[in-house]
């Protein structure tokens, strides 16, 4: 069988700022010839996500609202990576922020596309261990976020019961297992 060929880009038009990302229309021609069609993508900057675990085992996760689904979800902290901050430096501060919680260094522990159908960007999983509070909450004026700890062993649970059902944050927690089941 042959394997898929990539595309040829034309031009991009962006449609839209959104703050955090931008919508632009593309045009491509097929590898195998014909008038280019359009294709619609959201660009982003690269995002982390982040494990922490508390010296007793407990992961360190936070309740928040979220726009696009209207409700308040369990998930890990994470954020969008700065312009010119290096991801691991982002894991870091996005716990801060978001938890009030640090650790040792982060520890990368993979990186996936959101969706390569729609987004050209990356998300860093890091996983922060013996991460202990240091600090209050700091949330921008954009974000409400509360500290749940739970217990490593209750994740499988959460999961399969579909409170904890961020697609990202389950791939996230798939990284950790892998580096689980690799020692």
């Amino acid at each position: 069988m042959n394997e898929p060929k990539p595309w040829k880009h034309e031009e991009t038009q962006w449609l839209q700022d959104c703050r955090v990302f931008k919508v632009g229309r593309s045009l491509a021609h097929s590898p195998h010839g014909g008038a280019p069609h359009p294709f619609y993508r959201i660009d982003a900057d690269d995002w982390v996500n982040v494990i922490p675990v508390t010296p007793s085992g407990e992961v360190v996760m936070v309740k928040q609202y979220r726009h696009g689904s209207r409700t308040v979800t369990l998930e890990i902290p994470g954020g969008i990576i700065e312009p010119s901050e290096a991801p691991d430096v982002a894991a870091a501060r996005e716990t801060l922020e978001e938890t009030g919680y640090a650790g040792r260094a982060p520890e990368s522990l993979g990186c996936v596309n959101p969706n390569p159908a729609l987004f050209g960007n990356r998300c860093h999983t890091f996983l922060i261990l013996d991460a202990e509070p240091v600090a209050e909450i700091a949330n921008s004026s954009t974000e409400e976020t509360s500290v749940e700890l739970i217990a490593a062993s209750e994740i499988p649970r959460l999961l399969k019961q579909g409170i904890i059902d961020h697609a990202l944050v389950v791939s996230a927690l798939h990284f950790w297992r892998l580096r689980d089941l690799e020692r």
